[in-house]
């Protein structure tokens, strides 16, 4: 029986050696966290959003300049093809109201007990504690409890994660060694991070106020989501949508009213302010609350009037210092490039060797994206891997 070697245990890796346990190879499986699926776990305390229940082409229109060649992978396994699998595996799911798919347990340990069981059953051996440190010509080298080891597997995955949340696993420490062994790399950067903005100490009492109903542009990209204010400065869907034009430092604007047009928010602005302080002619006036009153102090300051009021109020523009460091972010991009890898995922100048997940260099907003793009490339560096062990 051929043998295979999954070196990560994230959704890429649990897919690759679920695939090719399938397919009938030995599989064992490392991780170098004394447990599985950290950074997996973690996603899930806020509610696991699994993939986004939406057409094909929406889906893949969200991955921008890597979606040409991700495409065939996330059409051989897509949100329909995630859905099919949470409840293979006895997990009810649920689609809300933005086609965001969840577990019914709004939890990822559920899931991954279900998908470690399945592992099991296929007889994939996991050994945790197992760092990944090298090649010694075909074999895999590795620091484990009981000092180094040695795997020569007749192919290879590695699902080692991006550059960001060091602590659940994904620390990167991977991209100088594959630099060294010739394959082409880009350095990490965040993707889905939060933004650095240098407050005054009036914008204390909005930290942690979350802002709602606004539009954020940057660059030649629109988001609506929500965004919260910080001590550091903003997180939120809103401004993650919005890490690709923000790490080429594109001027970041907000309308604080998406829904009103300028010559209807001027108009508003022709009613008599009276004695009433701006703040309260505002909130009068526009239905602004005290949040975005605060942003337009805070970033508009002297305020002007009239039309030029208006103008500010659908514009504003926010200062920032950069993106949140790359520990900090929810994903990353940079990695091995689309030149180190052949279709089937697999090493050019190292065959045998496949790659999956946040590895490559590919990026994705939050909202299903990411968990189902590193499933589809798991699963996709899994059958090809399959194959070329069993040719």
């Amino acid at each position: 029986m051929p043998s295979a070697l999954v070196v990560g245990s994230g959704p890429a890796g649990l897919m690759a050696a679920e695939v090719m346990a399938q397919a009938g190879l030995s599989v064992t499986m490392t991780e170098h966290k004394p447990s599985v699926a950290r950074k997996f776990l973690m996603a899930g305390k806020s509610g696991l959003n699994l993939t986004k229940d939406e057409k094909d082409a929406d889906f893949l229109k969200a991955f921008g300049p890597s979606s040409a060649w991700l495409a065939p992978m996330l059409d051989a396994f897509g949100p329909a093809e995630v859905m099919a699998w949470a409840e293979d595996l006895g997990q009810e799911i649920f689609t809300g109201s933005t086609k965001r798919v969840f577990p019914k347990a709004m939890k990822a340990s559920p899931l991954l007990r279900a998908a470690l069981a399945r592992l099991d059953t296929l007889r994939v051996e996991r050994k945790t504690r197992w760092r990944w440190t090298g090649w010694d010509a075909d074999s895999t080298l590795f620091d484990t409890p009981d000092g180094p080891q040695t795997i020569a597997a007749d192919v290879t995955i590695f699902a080692l994660g991006g550059g960001s949340w060091a602590r659940l696993g994904s620390d990167g420490a991977w991209l100088d060694a594959f630099s060294k062994d010739g394959h082409p790399t880009k350095p990490f950067a965040p993707s889905n991070a939060g933004l650095l903005v240098p407050w005054s100490p009036h914008m204390a009492r909005h930290f942690g106020t979350p802002v709602k109903n606004i539009a954020l542009h940057a660059g030649n990209q629109t988001s609506r989501g929500e965004i919260i204010l910080t001590s550091a400065g903003i997180e939120g869907g809103g401004i993650y949508q919005l890490t690709p034009a923000l790490r080429d430092q594109a001027r970041l604007s907000v309308d604080l009213l998406p829904d009103l047009s300028e010559n209807a928010t001027t108009t508003r602005l022709k009613r008599p302010r009276g004695k009433a302080s701006m703040g309260t002619y505002l909130r009068k006036a526009l239905k602004l609350d005290p949040a975005k009153i605060g942003l337009l102090n805070e970033c508009g300051r002297p305020l002007p009037e009239g039309a030029k009021l208006a103008a500010l109020i659908k514009a504003l523009p926010i200062p920032y210092d950069a993106l949140a460091p790359l520990d900090q972010a929810i994903s990353t991009v940079g990695g091995l490039t689309g030149d180190a890898v052949n279709n089937d995922l697999m090493l050019r100048a190292r065959p045998g060797t496949f790659i999956a997940g946040e590895m490559l260099d590919w990026d994705a907003p939050t909202g299903g994206y990411l968990i189902t793009a590193c499933m589809a490339t798991g699963a996709w560096a899994g059958k090809a891997a399959a194959r070329y062990a069993l040719r």
